[in-house]
């Protein structure tokens, strides 16, 4: 919350209070980079791992964690309830989410049909004279029919409601004020008042009598009522927040069960998932699941990857081609070697990521909390209110008329659908983007990412391929094109860099010998230089020219030719002169068009920011239609591009799939990494998209906004609704139209409140993105 709270120990943000963490251990979210050892606070507006006020999970611990879905910093061993909402914990892992039925849900369904089964005889026994039935008081006599209700209502209250009083206790014992104290107050208020009415009826006042009959009025049917209704929303609410884990387990139910693993003698066994070992020898029949993940090692196939990438084209698989666990081979067969198993598969990471995004808190939360803290006291507060002005200025029995209003108040301001408005919709939606390649790191990413205008992309896997290819070779006069690619392809046979796998690829396919290239240096942002035969080569751009003190005269212009046809050109130096030009082209991906279109649509301004000379880029960027281009950027110049776009305002998001991008992947309000990269980039970005286009970055977009609006639709319809409910259960229209809601109705009220909540954040599982 306050990064910029820092000390050398442990201890409290004397700003707000929440505990400080190791500043290296806290994840950066565009706040820069962090040292080590000194202690900050964890910004994401959640208490940190090690708050023992909430979170009670020994280190070190290995077995099941449980926690609130509203509160993620409330964790623990066992499942019980929630101290700041009083809800039910939750399996916390998402490799566990296909572990049975919520205890929860099992519980509060029972004492629900327990309840009804009692209810419904207690409300045809009082409202028997309202729907067409014999007077039954009159057929038991009015103390034997007091005697029923108390038989009828007590089971229901007493143990079907048992819960509510449990957490509500909790909640002032702990002072977490929440939905469960006001159910409770209510409740606790009409049944004590009833049982004091059967029992005692002489010591009320007349007040409380009915001036025709002379009764003390009991209230057992509307706090049976409320019960059993509170109960039918728990189990509502419960069934459909099931459904915001279904992405989860569909992932889990994706991987296959069992590989067959080929022995080095060359039988041929089937085995338990659990038991592969990287390293393996795998056969991935026809039709069958990829087992983990791995590389083909012989073969060829067809494998259908829409379960990572939402993409339904089949992607076809040779050899050194990777794959990945649990998506479905084609029609061929094919030998893998497993690479990464268990919790190092995709899937497996997949499902972490989801499960944690969908724990994690938006900043929006933050006003519903604010919100509800001062809420339930304020509710409180006007039930007093609303039966001190019944008791003074209602009609007779007034007391009686003040305890339902002030119950119905209690009952119908339950901040329930305030306090799920958020988590329901962050938990969907991080499900739904997960069926779609869009992998969201948490909640902040998905809020931060509604709001940016400026996307910066990189050039090489990002817009292309990322799979350069060699086009041309021009040697110079007294050179020949086979001793220029010598010369190149030797020289780059010590780099990684994807421009020069695409030289020595083209050599080796054009059968031109390479030799040990020694002395090896790559110089960043220019080039490479070393001793190829004794002789010293050197390869690079126009700056790697000048820093040799070379001229490229009229070379320049042929280079820049084919620059201008968006290909990269480097010259090839030998002893000081100018040898020839190596031209290599990196192809644009087939989606990128289409993409760039939809995110000029969805307002974004587009920045591409390469390592290319200004005319490559121009010519990608013109046919693309891409708006503005940084050329010959080095990768610690990107950082602090996206600094100065910051300085002016600008929320800006990056692309990038290498390890040079993870600066600035960090220092972007929102970095998106392509899913095709380096690990560290994918660490560093709050947004992955598995398949790695850009299309993915539009349907994040959308899953954005959509979220964004859905939660504001929700906080709205809980605020509305409450702000409307309880004047109205307080009796502000009795006096222009007679008309006072009871408890029944409102218990019926705030239980259809929070169900619309939940029912509203599930529309995002069909969301068109």
């Amino acid at each position: 919350m306050h990064p910029e709270v820092r000390q050398d120990g442990p201890g409290d943000c004397p700003k707000c209070g929440m505990h400080l963490v190791p500043e290296n251990e806290v994840e950066s979210h565009g706040h820069g980079q962090h040292g080590h050892g000194h202690h900050g606070h964890d910004h994401h507006g959640v208490a940190a791992p090690d708050d023992g006020k909430y979170n009670t999970v020994p280190k070190g611990w290995t077995g099941a964690v449980y926690t609130c879905p509203m509160h993620p910093q409330v964790r623990q061993t066992d499942h019980g309830s929630c101290p700041l909402c009083g809800m039910g914990l939750e399996l916390e892992s998402g490799a566990m989410a296909d572990e049975g039925p919520n205890p929860e849900l099992v519980d509060f369904t029972r004492r629900f049909w327990v309840g009804a089964a009692l209810t419904i005889p207690l409300l045809i026994l009082t409202m028997s004279p309202y729907l067409g039935f014999p007077e039954l008081r009159e057929i038991f006599g009015e103390r034997a029919t007091l005697w029923i209700e108390v038989a009828l209502g007590s089971p229901v209250i007493l143990w079907s409601g048992w819960p509510f009083f449990v957490r509500g206790w909790n909640s002032f014992r702990t002072m977490n004020l929440n939905m469960f104290s006001l159910i409770g107050m209510g409740v606790a208020a009409a049944y004590a008042f009833s049982m004091v009415a059967v029992i005692a009826p002489q010591i009320f006042p007349e007040g409380f009598r009915n001036p025709e009959t002379g009764q003390v009025g009991v209230y057992f049917e509307a706090a049976a009522v409320i019960v059993t209704l509170v109960l039918l929303g728990q189990v509502m609410e419960l069934r459909a927040r099931e459904g915001t884990g279904k992405a989860i387990r569909a992932l889990l139910d994706m991987a296959a069960k069992t590989a067959r693993v080929i022995r080095d003698d060359g039988t041929e066994e089937e085995i338990s998932l659990e038991d592969v070992q990287v390293g393996d020898r795998l056969r991935v029949r026809p039709g069958d699941k990829v087992p983990v993940d791995g590389v083909v090692v012989d073969g060829r196939s067809s494998i259908d990857e829409s379960m990572i990438s939402g993409e339904p084209v089949p992607v076809e698989k040779v050899e050194g081609d990777p794959v990945t666990g649990a998506t479905i081979n084609g029609t061929g067969s094919l030998i893998m070697e497993a690479t990464r198993v268990g919790a190092d598969t995709m899937l497996s990471q997949i499902v972490e990521m989801v499960a944690n995004a969908q724990r994690s808190r938006a900043p929006i939360q933050k006003y519903a909390d604010k919100v509800a803290g001062f809420f339930v006291p304020a509710v409180i507060g006007i039930a007093i209110l609303s039966f001190i002005s019944w008791a003074l200025w209602g009609p007779d029995p007034a007391l009686s008329y003040a305890l339902v209003s002030a119950v119905a108040v209690l009952i119908i301001a339950c901040p329930c659908a305030l306090g799920l408005a958020t988590p329901m919709s962050i938990m969907t939606a991080t499900g739904r983007g997960a069926q779609v390649g869009v992998l969201i790191k948490n909640a902040e990413s998905l809020e931060r990412f509604e709001k940016i205008d400026t996307l910066i992309v990189d050039k090489t896997g990002t817009l292309t391929e990322g799979k350069p290819k060699l086009v041309a070779v021009l040697p110079e006069a007294g050179h020949d094109e086979a001793e220029v690619l010598r010369l190149a392809a030797s020289l780059e046979r010590g780099s990684e860099h994807p421009l020069a796998e695409a030289i020595v690829r083209g050599a080796e396919e054009r059968g031109v010998d390479m030799v040990e290239a020694k002395d090896f240096e790559a110089v960043t942002g220019k080039g490479v230089k070393g001793t190829v035969d004794g002789k010293a080569v050197a390869l690079g751009n126009l700056a790697m020219i000048r820093e040799l003190g070379l001229e490229a005269g009229d070379l320049t212009d042929k280079a820049n030719a084919r620059r201008d046809e968006g290909e990269t050109v480097m010259f090839v130096v030998l002893d000081g002169a100018i040898a020839g030009l190596v031209g290599v082209a990196d192809p644009v991906k087939e989606t990128t068009p289409a993409a760039i279109r939809d995110l000029h649509e969805l307002g974004f301004k587009i920045i591409m920011a390469t390592g290319d000379n200004e005319r490559t880029a121009k010519a990608i960027a013109a046919r693309l239609g891409i708006d503005e281009i940084r050329a010959d950027v080095l990768p610690e110049d990107k950082a602090r591009i996206i600094r100065e776009l910051q300085e002016k305002g600008s929320k800006v998001a990056m692309a990038g799939d290498g390890v040079n991008d993870a600066p600035a992947l960090a220092q972007a309000d929102v970095g998106i990494a392509m899913g095709t990269g380096a690990d560290v980039a994918i660490e560093s970005a709050g947004i992955t998209l598995v398949r790695g286009n850009l299309d993915g970055i539009v349907r994040a977009r959308r899953l954005a906004r959509a979220t964004m609006r859905n939660i504001r639709q929700n906080l709205f319809f809980a605020l509305i609704y409450n702000a409307s409910g309880v004047p109205i259960a307080a009796g502000i229209l009795f006096p222009f139209f007679g008309i006072l809601i009871g408890p029944i109705f409102a218990a019926f009220a705030m239980s259809a409140s929070s169900l619309s909540v939940v029912l509203n954040s599930l529309r995002l599982r069909a969301a068109k993105i």
